[in-house]
């Protein structure tokens, strides 16, 4: 495994990471779930994620038993906060009586002292932002929060918060959680510029665009049995992806792959890592095999001309 810098830090995490969205304990029986995260941390994956809204806490509490095995200093975990835990107008949101409780919520359900990277899992334009920092702040004062990481927030949120942190000497964000693959590339015109300047990481999520750059959806075949499109836990998220459109690049992309004899996830991967801005890429292997796939991905090196070669396949998506 490759470890990289996570952001101005002097942490170091894997170069491939492994979450917990939409699979454990969700649609991932919970052995094969914990034999999954047991693989990832045999070849050397030292960075997990999962959030409280994962299954309402649920995958925190898979996650939190399968790494328990193992000494607390030998991974990174990080956990997030701002989605409804519950019907009351308090059980959401990032102000400071819901990021206190959730994050002490969390610390339970994970058996741990501590949180390695808290996220503020989006924007709350209900609460001021210094008002969020100020509480993420104490958390790292009591030593039950190590780094302070955001998702999904625009770089003018991230800007914000920053100026905030400088004027009131509070913990800088040094990790930023977006969606980043071959067919959304958002973070590329304002996102990795600022991270680039500001010592900012991205840790990217859906790097593989929810399994349709493994090559195994196909034009104008049917769903494969079992898979994340079928799930109606998980299907609404994939949907966008499934257009003629991007599955037509998955096969050109695929053709690619065949020629350095890979396999199109490795190549998805490897062409995110070729960004020194992202620290890791998130994998959602919902078994052990499909890790070990992954990780080959540090292996490859993509030439000038196979990056040119996807550039004129992803066109439009550039």
């Amino acid at each position: 495994m490759n470890y990289r810098k996570l952001g101005r830090t002097g942490l170091k995490v894997s170069e491939i990471s492994l979450g917990s969205w939409l699979t454990y304990g969700n649609t991932t029986e919970k052995q094969t779930a914990i034999q999954t995260i047991d693989k990832a941390y045999e070849l050397g994956i030292n960075f997990f994620d999962t959030a409280n809204v994962y299954a309402r806490g649920e995958a925190e509490l898979v996650v939190g038993e399968a790494l328990r095995k193992y000494s607390r200093e030998s991974y990174v975990l990080a956990t997030k906060v701002f989605w409804p835990m519950g019907d009351g107008p308090n059980d959401r949101g990032l102000s400071r009586k819901h990021v206190f409780e959730q994050a002490h919520a969390s610390l339970k359900r994970l058996g741990v002292d501590y949180i390695d990277i808290y996220y503020c899992h989006r924007f709350d334009p209900e609460t001021p932002i210094d008002e969020t920092l100020r509480t993420i702040e104490d958390l790292v004062r009591q030593g039950k929060v190590l780094y302070v990481g955001v998702s999904e927030w625009t770089a003018a949120q991230i800007a914000q918060a920053l100026h905030v942190s400088d004027r009131y000497l509070l913990d800088r964000i040094v990790v930023n959680q977006p969606v980043y693959n071959m067919f959304n590339r958002y973070i590329e015109k304002e996102i990795i510029p600022l991270g680039e300047k500001e010592g900012i990481s991205q840790v990217v999520f859906s790097p593989l665009a929810q399994g349709v750059l493994t090559g195994k959806y196909k034009r104008g075949a049917q769903l494969p049995e079992g898979s994340r499109a079928t799930d109606p836990k998980t299907n609404m998220h994939i949907s966008k992806y499934l257009t003629d459109d991007m599955l037509l690049k998955a096969e050109q992309l695929q053709l690619i792959a065949n020629e350095m004899d890979i396999t199109l996830s490795q190549l998805a991967l490897a062409w995110i890592l070729r960004q020194p801005n992202v620290a890791s890429a998130l994998i959602g292997a919902s078994r052990p095999s499909q890790v070990e796939e992954n990780v080959k991905a540090i292996e490859v090196q993509l030439p000038a001309e196979i990056l040119e070669k996807i550039e004129e396949i992803l066109g439009a998506n550039a």
